[in-house]
C-alpha cells in the first residue's frame, strides 16, 4: 500500500508545480494584460490578481489535507476522524474555490469580452464545475468514511 501512496503524493506534488509557476510568471503578466485592454476600470487587475491568488492558496491547502489523508492511509489510519476531518477540509476548498471564481466571473467576463476572447469565461465555467464535482465526490467519500469508522468503532467496543 505504501508504493501507490507514494506514488499518489508524488502526483500531488506534481500538481501543484504548474500551478505556482502560472501564479509566479503567468498570473503577473495576465494581469497587467487585462489592465490594458480594460483601462475604463483602474482597478481590475489587482481584484483579478487577488482573487486569483485566493484560489491559489486555497488549492494549496486542499493539496495539502490530501497529502495528510495518504499520511493517514500510510499510518494505517484510514479509518479515524482524521482522515474524515482531511475530506471535510477539501470539501470546503472545493467549495471556496468555486464561490471565489464565481465572484471573479464579471471580471473574467469584462477581460474576455474586451479582448473578444468568449474561451475565458468557458474556462472558468469549467472550474466552477470541477470544483463542484471535487466537492460533491469529497462529500460523499466523507460520508462512507464517516460510516465506516462508526462501524469500526461499534466493532472495537464489542470485541
Amino acid at each position: 500500500m505504501k508504493r501507490e501512496t507514494l506514488f499518489l503524493k508524488f502526483v500531488i506534488i506534481l500538481m501543484g508545480i504548474p500551478v505556482l509557476a502560472l501564479c509566479i510568471f503567468v498570473l503577473p503578466r495576465f494581469s497587467e494584460y487585462a489592465a490594458k485592454i480594460v483601462p475604463e476600470i483602474p482597478y481590475i487587475k489587482y481584484f483579478f490578481s487577488i482573487g486569483m491568488y485566493i484560489t491559489a492558496g486555497i488549492f494549496y491547502f486542499a493539496l495539502y489535507q490530501a497529502l495528510k489523508l495518504l499520511s493517514y492511509i500510510d499510518q494505517g489510519k484510514a479509518f479515524s476522524e482524521l482522515s474524515v476531518l482531511a475530506l471535510k477540509n477539501i470539501k470546503y476548498s472545493a467549495i471556496a474555490i468555486s464561490v471565489v471564481y464565481v465572484a471573479e466571473l464579471p471580471i473574467i467576463y469584462l477581460i474576455a469580452d474586451a479582448d473578444d476572447a468568449p474561451g475565458l469565461i468557458l474556462i472558468g465555467l469549467i472550474i466552477i464545475f470541477a470544483s463542484v464535482v471535487i466537492s460533491v465526490f469529497a462529500a460523499v467519500l466523507e460520508k462512507l468514511l464517516k460510516h465506516a469508522f462508526d462501524i469500526k468503532s461499534e466493532n472495537d467496543l464489542t470485541i
